[in-house]
Parts: C-alpha cells; sequence; structure tokens
C-alpha cells in the first residue's frame, strides 16, 4: 500500500473485528455491536484522511462506537434488559475490556474471542463459516459467495439469519470450555483457511493478493495453536499457511503479473517461513490423529522443499493427494490430484480424471477445471485444445491478475503448431 488513505483502511480492517469484540463483551449484545462498528469505522473513513489518523485508533474506534451502543442501549429498554442480563453471566473482571497492552494475547485476543462466537453451537457449519469471514475476516458478502459457490443474495440472507441467531442466544462473550471448543474447532479452522485462501489468490478485482488477510489469517492460527499446542490440526494448518505464503514475493514479476509455481525464482521464497512451516508439520505428523490440513501442509512442504521446480518430488505429492481423498473427498482435491497424476502419469491420465469431474459436483463450470484442462492439454501438445481452455477460463474468472494470465497464456499458443510441448506445466500457484 502506498497512500495515507490505503493505509487507514489496512488498519480499519485490522482493528474491526476487535472492536466488535470489545463491545461485545461490554454490552453483550453481538449484532448491535457490529452495527455501531460500522457506523464507526464509517466515521473513520470520512475523518481520517484529513485529519490524519489518531494516535490511538483503536481506543478512537472503541469510544465512537461504544458511544452509539449507549445510545442505543439508554434509549431502548429491551437493549438495557438484555445488557443487564448479559453482565449477570459474567465475572467482574470480566465485565470491562482489557486495555489494549494487555499481555497473554492468545488468551484475550477479542478477534480470537469473536472466532469462536462466530462458530456458534446454534448455527450450521456453513452459516458459522460465513459469518465469521464476514465480522472477523472483513470478506464482502460477493467475497463469502463465490467462496461458497452460491448466489449473492443466499449468502446475504444467511448471514443475517446467522446474526440473529446468535443475538437470540444470550451467549456470554468468552472462550468455549474444553468440550464445546472441540466442537466448533473445526467450523473455526476452516474459516481460517478460507481468510487465508482469499487473502493469497483474490477471487475477484484488480489485486492478485490481499496481504491483509492473509497475514489476518496466519495472526489468528497463530493464536490458536498457543491456546491449543498439542492439536494436530491447528499445527498442520499453521504450516500449511506459512508454507504457501512464503512464496508470495515470488508470485508476481515486474509489472504485476502473476508467476506460476513451476517458474518463480525460488530464492525470493521466505526462508524462515517455509523453515517454520516443515518444523511445525514435521512435528505434528507423529503425534496423530492425521488430518487433513496435515497432509496439504505436508504437500506444500515437498513444494517448499524441492530446489528447482524439476526437483519437485511428484510420486510423494501423488501418494499424499491419495491419502487427503481418502481424508476430505471434494472436487477441488480430486482437481489437484490429477494434476499430480499427470505429472507421474503423463498428461492423458489426467485428463481421464478431468473427464469425471467436467459432470459431477460444483467444478463442472469452474474457471479452475478450464485452467488445469488447459495446461494438461499444452503439455500433451494439443496447443489449439489449450488455447481454448486458457481463453474459456480466462472469461469465467473475476480475478483480474488470473484474467490477464490466462489470456497471455492463450495468446502465446495462438500461433503453436501441432506437435509435442516444449516442456510440462502445471495451472499457476494456488
Amino acid at each position: 500500500m502506498t497512500g495515507p488513505e490505503e493505509t487507514a483502511e489496512d488498519l480499519l480492517r485490522a482493528l474491526a473485528p476487535q472492536v466488535v469484540g470489545v463491545l461485545t463483551r461490554r454490552f453483550g449484545d453481538f449484532d448491535a455491536a457490529e452495527d455501531a462498528v460500522q457506523e464507526a469505522l464509517l466515521a473513520a473513513a470520512v475523518q481520517w484522511p484529513g485529519e490524519g489518523v489518531p494516535r490511538n485508533p483503536r481506543g478512537w474506534l472503541i469510544q465512537v462506537a461504544s458511544r452509539r451502543m449507549a445510545e442505543q442501549v439508554r434509549g431502548e429498554r429491551a437493549r438495557r434488559r438484555r445488557e443487564d442480563l448479559a453482565a449477570g453471566h459474567l465475572p467482574a473482571d470480566r465485565q470491562a475490556a482489557p486495555p489494549a497492552d494487555t499481555g497473554d494475547e492468545a488468551a484475550r485476543d477479542d478477534s480470537l474471542l469473536l472466532l469462536f462466537l462466530c462458530c456458534h453451537p446454534a448455527l450450521s457449519p456453513s452459516s458459522a463459516i460465513a459469518l465469521t469471514l464476514r465480522c472477523v475476516g472483513g470478506l464482502s458478502t460477493s467475497e463469502i459467495s463465490r467462496a461458497f459457490m452460491v448466489p449473492e443474495a443466499t449468502m446475504g440472507q444467511r448471514i443475517s439469519r446467522a446474526k440473529q441467531r446468535i443475538k437470540a442466544s444470550g451467549i456470554p462473550f468468552r472462550l468455549p470450555d474444553d468440550k464445546d471448543r472441540a466442537r466448533r474447532l473445526e467450523a473455526v479452522l476452516h474459516v481460517l483457511y478460507l481468510i487465508f485462501n482469499e487473502g493469497y489468490v483474490t477471487s475477484e478485482g484488480p489485486d492478485l493478493q490481499r496481504v491483509e488477510l492473509s497475514r489476518e489469517a496466519i495472526r489468528l492460527t497463530r493464536a490458536l495453536h498457543q491456546l491449543l499446542p498439542g492439536d494436530g490440526e491447528v499445527a498442520g494448518l499453521l504450516a500449511l499457511m506459512l508454507l504457501t505464503d512464503a512464496r508470495s514475493a515470488a508470485r508476481t514479476g515486474p509489472a504485476g503479473e502473476l508467476v506460476p509455481l513451476a517458474e518463480q525464482d525460488r530464492g525470493r521464497w521466505d526462508a524462515g517461513a517455509v523453515a517454520e512451516g516443515i518444523a511445525l508439520i514435521t512435528a505434528a505428523l507423529p503425534r496423530g490423529p492425521l488430518g487433513p490440513y496435515q497432509v496439504q501442509a505436508a504437500i506444500a512442504a515437498v513444494h517448499d522443499e524441492a530446489e528447482t521446480a524439476a526437483e519437485t518430488d511428484w510420486p510423494q505429492i501423488l501418494a499424499l493427494y491419495g491419502v487427503l481423498e481418502r481424508l476430505s473427498a471434494n472436487p477441488v482435491v480430486s482437481l489437484n490430484r490429477a494434476v499430480a497424476v499427470a505429472m507421474v502419469r503423463g498428461p492423458a491420465a489426467g485428463l481421464d480424471l478431468l473427464k469425471v469431474l467436467e459432470v459431477e459436483g460444483p467444478l463442472a463450470d469452474h474457471h479452475r477445471i478450464h485452467v488445469v484442462r488447459a495446461h494438461l492439454l499444452d503439455m500433451a501438445g494439443d496447443a489449439q485444445g489449450a488455447r481454448e481452455n486458457f481463453m474459456e477460463a480466462a472469461r469465467r474468472t473475476a480475478s483480474l491478475p488470473e484474467r490477464h494470465y490466462l489470456t497471455i497464456r492463450a495468446a502465446r499458443l495462438a500461433d503453436a503448431r501441432p506437435g509435442p510441448a516444449a516442456r510440462g506445466g502445471e495451472p499457476p500457484d494456488r
């Protein structure tokens, strides 16, 4: 980011879930807290560009949003009764928000508390994930609907109903106990995974990455790992994020163009993040039980350990995708496995697997299946077929950098003559 407005926008995105958490703790009304924070964010967006960012922006937002909340509470008896009821559930030392410099971040981070609140047992997993992406991740309803592959209006209704259900439950704003935590952890991990993915590969718009989202996902996952250091899937997810995010600097060229994994300058990868991710997954795997995030982290580790793309241990990756399909069968895993099959057994074998995905599941009309088919056809020497699929994928994606990359790939194949491909290939990095 370069300008003051962009910096303020990043800051507001990071602070919003913390302020929602403070107000929810203080007033006991999650739905009203989010509304008040939205008003405070709007006031900040209007005032900060001209007046400058205050010395304590978090405190400024809390003060403005608290004033809005207090006005609502004073004006509505029902709100006052809910405030009293919520206060009665909390010890005296929990009825006020902790100061900004309070230690023990893993136990007191309001963003983490808000994360568990959104993954409420009264909600379906899909509603909990959508609500958390909205309130903690700061994603728009449009972005969330794309992640779930449902219409935007449907997603908007789902989020609204989820907020109302939490509001009616009267649950205290605190970390769940051990029994309840185990039930909610799966949804929490999936939420963090989706937030990271949206940051690492933005689903729509002019930017390839939204660094603030991927960093926030990593920060929250670190806090969760501190809270649950012995959980293998939490460690696996953190390792997966670190091993993937380590490639960020190499994913774009001088003009901001997308650079696929096979063509990246691995000297630009973050060696510290790679080492940390490998250490995490190496320690987690022997502890068991094995879960899908651990397997995905192991796949990422195999990629990151290869000094060049040609040295990638594709047979090991294919074996790991076989394990992942047994643990968590879904079309995206099958699509990635088709790439691994092509790299080990040849493009024809990978294309055979794609035929099944073309007629089954939600990826049948998704741009990703056209991207993979284009790469495999290119590997097989079918330049015309590859070009057509690159163009079709470019038409279907809402990401402008990816559309630009796919259009260029198609243009390079426009005058290609039939014959064996010059080199094998693979789809862009995630």
